[in-house]
């Protein structure tokens, strides 16, 4: 596992997936379908695994988390940078902060959450979390109530964040006025896209911002590392086109729950077997899962 603490190269060279987490018939983590799904993604050519809301890391028990770590560790290739996620809730975060002092991440990201919160105890939680953990935080903004771009901005500027994942979606993603703030504040360096393949165009090509998380790249990597590819050459329509690819399990996500459709398109189609999900969560309707099928075979097969 890659130990290093995160650099512009290490979020331009790989799209960062946002993988779900395989678990066996009685809930307990499978290192098998994990090691799967892993070499998988690293055969695509991802360098850059964060392990977040896809892996329903919101409803682990603290109990579970330094199992996790090191499956994480030992699963991990040299040169993959892994990143766990903490939270959302203060308790958990602090808990999990002081696991993470015992294993070697570089980095790790705090979970959102809206209830409850305000946007300066978001803050706090993140200083606390740093100080306690020693480590610099993933600052996940996936709505705009979460926390201020000023609020983000004093956190970058004390040292405190490695990246920002950026997730608050738009109807059109070219209309961002938080995001034009951001920029202004932040350095475009330590902005990612986070909200898959679907406005990483918009986002690189007219924010100027850096790299993109996805999670249907868990199915597909090499052609979701191509569209980065054709991003960063300038090839719009190359890139274009490839995203127009994703667009159908994508949609499936949107109408479904990005969460629990890319949990049953991995297994699905063949990739590795994810496993029974998580409480609070729960399995989708079975009438669902053709369509689910479908895509991801087809997708899988691009």
């Amino acid at each position: 596992m890659k130990t290093t603490p995160a650099t512009t190269a290490d979020l331009r060279r790989s799209v960062i997936a946002v993988p779900p987490l395989c678990r066996k018939a009685d809930l307990s983590l499978s290192h098998e379908e994990n090691g799967k799904l892993i070499r998988h993604m690293y055969a695509g050519g991802i360098r850059t695994l964060l392990y977040g809301g896809n892996a329903n890391l919101y409803n682990m028990a603290v109990s579970e988390y330094a199992e996790l770590l090191t499956m994480l560790r030992e699963l991990s290739p040299d040169d993959m940078w892994m990143v766990p996620s903490v939270g959302p809730m203060y308790g958990t975060a602090m808990d999990q902060a002081a696991i993470l002092k015992d294993h070697e991440f570089p980095t790790a990201m705090l979970l959102p959450t809206l209830f409850p919160s305000k946007p300066a105890g978001v803050a706090t939680a993140i200083r606390h979390f740093v100080e306690r953990s020693g480590l610099k935080a993933v600052l996940y903004i996936k709505d705009e109530s979460y926390i201020t771009p000023e609020l983000a901005a004093e956190l970058v500027n004390d040292g405190l964040i490695s990246w920002i994942k950026y997730a608050v979606v738009k109807a059109d993603p070219a209309q961002d006025a938080y995001l034009s703030k951001l920029i202004t504040l932040v350095n475009t360096d330590l902005i990612v896209s986070g909200i898959g393949e679907q406005p990483a165009i918009i986002h690189l090509r007219d924010f100027g911002i850096t790299g993109f998380t996805a999670g249907c790249v868990c199915v597909q990597p090499q052609l979701s590392t191509d569209m980065l590819h054709a991003i960063q050459a300038k090839d719009y329509a190359k890139a274009e086109s490839i995203r127009q690819i994703f667009q159908p399990l994508e949609d499936l996500r949107n109408a479904h729950s990005p969460i629990l459709v890319l949990h049953h398109a991995v297994t699905l189609s063949g990739v590795a077997n994810t496993g029974p999900v998580l409480p609070l969560l729960a399995e989708l309707p079975a009438n669902v899962l053709p369509a689910i099928e479908k895509a991801a075979k087809e997708l899988l097969a691009q």
